[in-house]
């Protein structure tokens, strides 16, 4: 079944075209990414999609019958709307059910009995159940926990917390809403790495279909069967992951340049020749003839010359690097830092050699720019030391970049710097998308993008030799992550940098320092040796903790179990353990039914919810330990 279909979709705003001819269909079950540069349109083909925005041409589908989800913009719900409130409005329908059979209820708790009133009754208590209606807060709490919102963040008023944060909450929502097809604008902003891998598991498992939005290649790669690129005012779909549409994407460009040089070669050659005939033809009109219908040839061929493809514009020119530094670039001594009574980290030691590329990783809170603020001189520790090595000379583009003066100019900011004369000024800033009339932009008009392109213009040509990111690729799209990192290859020296965005880190990251819970883990190695160290670490655990549990049951029973004494105690057994699951599932049923007659009662209904598991998991393992016996008896018997 189609979830999403898109026909010859066109949009204008005035006489200004945005799009058109855009086409695409998603299954049902599908997971694709829309890609393409700021401004191409996709948040607005996105809310084409949901109905919010009209269209001039074309025809978009969504099936009637299925609910469909955004996460876009952030609605307004008051200032008084707690965080557990907007999640719990994902909830609406169920608590509309149960309102209606408290209702029916107290009719019947009047003396009322008619037949329609009970099977409506009975109707509704279907739909609540079917729809989880008993099961809301552990859905809740799964939730919660996965996007790392924490128990006092849910009595916060919403309206209090910053825009990243009602995004996640906003998110988190959605996944409550058990939508069938998601669009989702931008899902991994402002969140760590942590949450980003939980959301890439619960959208591996979820069965609808889904549209995304983001800049985040990993991401994408992880998620998304298929690429929609809106490019050129149209669309282009590929049948792959953004790493497939990136190479065919290329594969493409290189063979469309093959034969725009094959084609130019051609009409190079013809037109060499019409302009020879048309030097001999003087006074020979059969020469001249052939001259003209050469050049209606030519112009034909220029007419349907195949298209060349735009490629991204890399770093020209030599970078300003400083004198080498020494081998030891930065060392640290049991460093140690606190907030109030949060510990950040404790007794951190370190040490940084020339030409690495560190990636420092955490969830958020953990201590990261705090640890590079120390570093950089900004911050103090409480304990512990940490010294540069020789001859360091660093460069910092932090998170929110600002300059002296708001009000200097693109070019008086950079020549200030730089200390160098406008041309030269000039022709640097042009290598960082700085031309024409962009230059004379005052640096408040500036985007956060452009402010990190300026700052790192400058810091490149000032002859630094370790470089302190933070977060460098925030706020960036595809095409200007790939740009930076095109510049960052160039740039010979050692780099610290703070990153969420796992392609860059997989791309340039030699060492990985890890932050949790106030340690640090130092690993050296690239970060997908490191995710396959997790890998084997946990599954050396998962061994360690099943050869433990195996060593504690094995003993000499296995000697002992076809003797006469040992048949008789595992049918002793055998009867305890079916009498203790008879008992223990009349006590879940026990507790669901105080589970719909706790109705409103949330408190009360999470208690008991928490109770149902917990008999549940002690049945699975009676069922566990009765099956074993069973094997067992018959082994014995054989």
């Amino acid at each position: 079944m189609i979830d999403i279909s898109v026909s010859r979709l066109g949009k204008y705003f005035g006489d200004v075209l945005l799009f058109q001819d855009v086409n695409f269909e998603l299954y049902e079950g599908q997971k694709a990414a829309l890609i393409g540069a700021n401004g191409t349109g996709k948040t607005t083909l996105f809310k084409i999609i949901a109905g919010l925005v009209p269209y001039e041409e074309g025809s978009v589908s969504v099936p009637s019958h299925k609910k469909l989800g955004v996460l876009d913009q952030l609605p307004d719900y008051g200032p008084h709307t707690t965080v557990r409130q907007v999640l719990e409005m994902a909830f609406a329908p169920l608590y509309a059910l149960e309102k209606e059979m408290k209702a029916l209820e107290a009719r019947m708790a009047n003396g009322e009995s008619q037949p329609a009133l009970l099977s409506r009754y009975g109707a509704l208590q279907q739909q609540f159940e079917a729809g989880g209606g008993y099961n809301t807060e552990t859905e809740l709490q799964k939730i919660v926990q996965g996007l790392g919102i924490d128990r006092e963040f849910l009595d916060r008023p919403f309206a209090s917390l910053s825009g990243g944060e009602q995004t996640r909450v906003n998110l988190g929502r959605m996944l409550l809403e058990k939508t069938e097809i998601m669009l989702l604008d931008e899902p991994t902003n402002h969140l760590d790495m942590a949450a980003v891998e939980w959301l890439e598991a619960y959208l591996a498992d979820f069965p609808g279909t889904v549209l995304v939005i983001s800049h985040d290649r990993f991401f994408l790669d992880k998620v998304t069967d298929f690429t929609i690129e809106l490019e050129n005012n149209t669309s282009a779909f590929y049948k792959g992951s953004y790493s497939f549409y990136a190479d065919e994407k290329e594969r493409i460009r290189q063979e469309r340049e093959k034969r725009f040089k094959q084609e130019q070669k051609e009409i190079d050659r013809l037109s060499y020749t019409a302009s020879r005939m048309r030097g001999w033809g003087i006074g020979n009109k059969r020469l001249m003839r052939k001259a003209f219908a050469l050049e209606k040839r030519i112009e034909r061929l220029k007419q349907n010359q195949t298209e060349r493809m735009k490629r991204q514009k890399t770093l020209g020119g030599k970078l300003l690097t400083a004198d080498r530094s020494g081998d030891d670039v930065l060392f640290v001594d049991n460093l140690s830092k606190s907030f109030d009574d949060r510990e950040i980290f404790r007794d951190l030691s370190l040490e940084m050699k020339k030409d690495e590329w560190v990636a420092l990783l955490g969830d958020n809170g953990t201590g990261k720019t705090t640890l590079l603020k120390i570093l950089l001189g900004e911050e103090s520790a409480d304990s512990g030391r940490y010294r540069w090595g020789a001859n360091i000379k660093f460069g910092y583009l932090p998170q929110k970049v600002e300059f002296p003066d708001k009000y200097a100019t693109v070019l008086e900011t950079a020549m200030d710097a730089l200390r160098i004369t406008e041309p030269s000024a000039r022709n640097r800033l042009a290598m960082y998308h700085f031309v024409g009339e962009d230059v004379f932009k005052p640096i408040c008009v500036l985007s956060g993008g452009e402010k990190s392109r300026l700052n790192l213009c400058i810091l490149l040509y000032s002859g630094i030799n370790t470089l302190i990111l933070d977060e460098p690729t925030n706020h960036l799209d595809i095409a200007s992550r790939e740009w930076l990192e095109g510049i960052l290859e160039e740039f010979e020296g050692t780099v610290l940098f703070v990153s969420h965005d796992r392609y860059f880190v997989n791309r340039f990251a030699t060492r990985i320092w890890r932050l949790a819970d106030g340690s640090i883990e130092d690993f050296q190695g690239t970060y997908d040796e490191y995710l396959l160290y997790l890998e084997r670490k946990k599954q050396k655990e998962q061994m360690e903790k099943l050869a433990a549990e195996s060593s504690k049951t094995e003993p000499k029973a296995k000697a002992e179990s076809s003797s006469p004494r040992a048949r008789k105690n595992r049918e002793k057994r055998l009867s305890q353990l079916e009498a203790q699951i008879e008992k223990q599932e009349e006590q879940i049923a026990e507790l669901e039914n105080a589970m719909f007659e706790a109705g409103g009662d949330y408190v009360l209904l999470e208690e008991l919810t928490a109770q149902k598991e917990e008999e549940e998991q002690k049945v699975a393992m009676l069922y566990e330990e009765l099956n074993e016996l069973y094997e067992e008896e018959a082994g014995g018997d054989a």
